[in-house]
């Protein structure tokens, strides 16, 4: 039976064109395949059309990596994103990744096991109890969904608020400090910090919060001084509302407290006037305020005989890393990989600051017995 219907564009002549535009140009696409054979024989023809006569015709394209002789085979290398073997790697000891092992649990174990005064014996040993609390601060779970390996949530939880108020973590965390600073060829006690203050929400638990307009949060506000490698010196939790010269006055005093080897604080512009005055006269230390770089808003003296010959062209976008200052962001995105962190789920602003002195020193025993 005789074909019917119009007879094709594609003949002899195209179809040896076609092999000619292949040869030369095998990963053309199907739009690129007909425009050159317009271009070539002044053919012009539907895209569609032309795939059905090229798949009659017995025209086909492979798919997927193929490798010649001549090339050799794609190696992948590997991203450096995401979690390696070092994330992934767990301890036999460790239930979960959470759980301090054998040599962590070494460095801190005489602070939790000295209880000291009289009664019962304790029920659960002590180690258990803190990688209840590790558990609850990495994973942001709330205390009545602990996993059934660690003891009842009432235990654990009235165990965390009596070594809260008792200030063991934050004993911890300084203890680990001052090993890794050692470690790192620094001094024992700090000569420098760095203040800055963070706002996060709060949840609908209750307690002291307010409305940060600046961010434009509803929460409270972490006042946190570091170090100069980015280690917590000191921490204080307020509401929202509270602004950074007013909250930066308890945090110092505490710091100051603990640390009179510190004589200089880098904070940014919020800080300065009177706050910045009030820090030098009553703890004796200097305020170095580290501003934005020029922009539109911010300009540099210049005396009258002297010209500004190395003006630099404003920069009103972009980010640019500050000195010094970077130094607490990153400390806040530190202690944001805990996911009870991210947000205020108490109600006493004494329990989010225990919050952060154990995520920062389970993050320092984790540093300090690593093999990399």
């Amino acid at each position: 039976m005789a074909k019917r219907g119009p007879p094709s564009k594609i003949q002899e002549r195209e179809l040896a064109v076609i092999r000619e535009i292949i040869t030369e140009k095998p990963e053309s696409s199907l739009g690129e395949l007909r425009d050159e054979l317009a271009r070539r024989t002044g053919v012009n023809i539907h895209e569609d059309h032309l795939s059905k006569q090229m798949k009659y015709h017995g025209f086909k394209r492979i798919r997927g990596p193929s490798t010649t002789e001549d090339s050799p085979p794609r190696t992948e290398e590997p991203s450096p994103y995401g979690y390696t073997d070092q994330h992934r790697h767990q301890a036999p000891e460790q239930q979960y990744p959470s759980c301090l092992t054998d040599a962590e649990w070494g460095l801190v174990s005489d602070i939790f096991e000295t209880e000291g005064g009289r009664g019962v014996p304790p029920r659960y040993p002590r180690r258990l109890l803190v990688d209840a609390c590790c558990y609850v601060v990495r994973s942001g779970c709330s205390w009545r969904m602990l996993p059934k390996e660690f003891p009842p949530w009432q235990n654990v939880y009235r165990t965390f608020r009596r070594w809260s108020a008792e200030g063991k973590f934050e004993k911890m965390h300084d203890r680990l400090r001052t090993q890794w600073r050692e470690r790192e060829g620094r001094n024992a006690e700090p000569t420098a910090a760095v203040l800055d203050a963070q706002s996060t929400r709060h949840s609908p638990q209750g307690g002291e919060s307010g409305y940060d307009a600046g961010k434009k949060v509803k929460g409270r506000k972490r006042h946190v001084l570091v170090d100069t490698l980015g280690l917590v010196l000191a921490v204080s939790v307020t509401a929202a509302c509270i602004q950074d010269p007013h909250g930066a006055h308890p945090v110092m005093a505490s710091a100051v407290e603990k640390y009179p080897s510190i004589s200089k604080v880098f904070v940014d512009s919020a800080y300065a006037g009177q706050c910045a005055q009030t820090i030098n006269q009553q703890h004796g230390v200097s305020v170095d305020i580290i501003r934005r770089p020029r922009s539109g808003k911010v300009g540099s003296w210049c005396p009258p005989e002297q010209e500004d010959l190395f003006t630099q062209p404003t920069n009103m976008h972009g980010f640019v890393v500050q000195p010094k200052r970077w130094v607490v962001e990153r400390t806040f995105s530190w202690i944001e990989k805990s996911r009870r962190l991210i947000m205020h789920h108490d109600r006493l602003t004494d329990v989010s600051e225990a919050w952060v002195w154990l995520a920062s020193g389970r993050q320092l025993l984790k540093r300090l017995t690593s093999t990399t």
